[in-house]
């Protein structure tokens, strides 16, 4: 079994930023694609951005091109969300996801999931 943890989040004012990571610690497992989903009250969880291992290939929501960066550390097997220009609409639960077993990468076709960290954006 592995465990994903993730750190980062917190509360910002709006036009902040905030960098989330998504960690694998005493695993040697390397997935093949690692994600960051989210979650707001009353709301479906959705694929924020996603990161492909080989090649390091991106790709991400409409809702946060230009202002989110995935990233990733293969020698860490770590993953980073880099949060910019935050706004009262990024509130949520922050879950970082890897080993995606589907064909989307913005469904919940993952292997693992991490705890969540919860990200509060105030206007």
């Amino acid at each position: 079994q592995v465990q994903l943890v993730e750190s980062g989040g917190g509360s910002v004012q709006a036009g902040g930023s905030l960098r989330l990571s998504c960690a694998a610690p005493g695993t040697t497992y390397r997935a093949n694609c690692w994600a960051w989903f989210r979650q707001a009250p009353g709301k479906e969880r959705v694929g924020v951005a996603a990161i492909y291992t080989a090649g390091g290939s991106t790709d991400y929501a409409d809702s946060v091109k230009g202002r989110f960066t995935i990233s990733q550390d293969n020698a860490k097997n770590t993953v980073y969300l880099q949060m910019n220009s935050l706004n009262a609409e990024d509130t949520a639960m922050y879950y970082c996801a890897a080993g995606l077993y589907g064909g989307y990468w913005w469904r919940d076709d993952y292997n693992y999931w991490g705890q969540g960290t919860q990200v509060t954006v105030s206007s």
